[in-house]
């Protein structure tokens, strides 16, 4: 584990921010925010289009409390439909119950438009702190983040930089990993089998990181099969099916989940394939309800519990210090289970 810092402080924006950069008066700016007033729609889309840009957020704090947080930290991820997000949102809980700070959590559907709109709803009630999965934004996204005057940590992923703080693994480091695996145990013909592959940006950073890593031992992948549904093991069967009958000579198949290798491991073992001795299987996340299903399944395990407990630990130590950056960078080792369906 890494766990680098550079502290700083940030001011949030205000009014007379977005009023310089739309070059009317604050109170023409209230006026359109709070859309009250009468003021001329070229006005009206000037101050909406410097308030985006700035990534300037009204307060919905009122009177006596404007200048002040509340004791809310805003947990922003992609989905609760599998087992991922719940272990992380754990460790965010168990963090913080011993003390002020309550999470709130925004569910954006891996949509970055819909991510957009839950910060700018959140962020206008002034949390103490800000957790949000990925290091992919939008531009107002990522202009909300940077300049809300507060702590965030960007949580999952530390290939790429961070708008403050990140906790994570390395989804390509992970790919990699697994393509070591992968090839040393002799397999040749491999396919990756992925969910949600234009949004889900981990899932594709491990296929990067595969592809590299096998290239680099003479192997390319001979089939993918892609899908934007939810992770499901009905899925999983039916991705298998059609590459398995597509390509009957592939010797491993890689998931971009656990769930979804699980149907793939099901469809094999009802069709009489050997696994791993015929075709080798592995996943992606460590889920925990799958220990039962024999054999095991290989996989590799996101740290996820430890992620939102260290993210959340950030927010609080900020809150306590009155910071409103903390710049930690802290990057965890992803555990590797090799299982019963990978050959040793």
């Amino acid at each position: 584990m890494t766990d680098t810092q550079a502290p700083r402080q940030r001011r949030p924006l205000t009014l007379r921010d977005v009023s310089e950069a739309s070059g009317v008066s604050e109170m023409t700016v209230s006026r359109v925010l709070r859309n009250r007033g009468d003021v001329s729609q070229a006005t009206r889309e000037r101050v909406q289009e410097a308030a985006k840009r700035l990534g300037y957020v009204p307060n919905k704090i009122a009177g006596a409390l404007a200048s002040q947080r509340v004791n809310l930290v805003a947990v922003i991820i992609p989905s609760m439909k599998n087992m991922v997000f719940p272990e992380v949102m754990t460790g965010i809980s168990e963090t913080l119950e011993s003390g002020p700070l309550q999470p709130v959590v925004g569910i954006t559907h891996y949509k970055p438009e819909r991510e957009e709109a839950v910060l700018y709803e959140m962020l206008s009630w002034r949390p103490s702190g800000v957790i949000i999965a990925g290091l992919e934004h939008s531009d107002a996204a990522r202009a909300m983040l940077a300049n809300a005057g507060i702590p965030i940590v960007e949580i999952m992923d530390t290939d790429g930089e961070p708008v403050d703080s990140v906790v994570g693994i390395s989804h390509r480091r992970a790919g990699i990993e697994m393509a070591q695996q992968i090839s040393g145990a002799g397999y040749k013909k491999i396919a990756f089998l992925g969910t949600k592959m234009p949004l889900d940006h981990r899932a594709r950073k491990r296929f990067e990181g595969l592809t590299n890593a096998l290239a680099k031992e003479g192997l390319e992948i001979s089939d993918q099969e892609f899908y934007s549904g939810g992770s499901a093991l009905e899925k999983g069967r039916e991705m298998t099916e059609a590459v398995l009958k597509r390509t009957p000579d592939i010797d491993f198949l890689y998931y971009s989940n656990d769930m979804i290798a699980a149907g793939g491991l099901l469809y094999c073992l009802d069709n009489g394939i050997d696994v791993p001795g015929q075709v080798g299987i592995a996943g992606f996340n460590g889920i925990e309800l799958l220990d039962g299903i024999k054999p095991q399944i290989a996989t590799m395990d996101a740290c996820r519990r430890e992620v939102g407990a260290k993210a959340a630990e950030i927010i609080a130590k900020c809150t306590e210090a009155g910071q409103s950056f903390a710049g930690k960078r802290i990057e965890l080792e992803p555990r590797l289970t090799i299982g019963q369906t990978l050959l040793r």
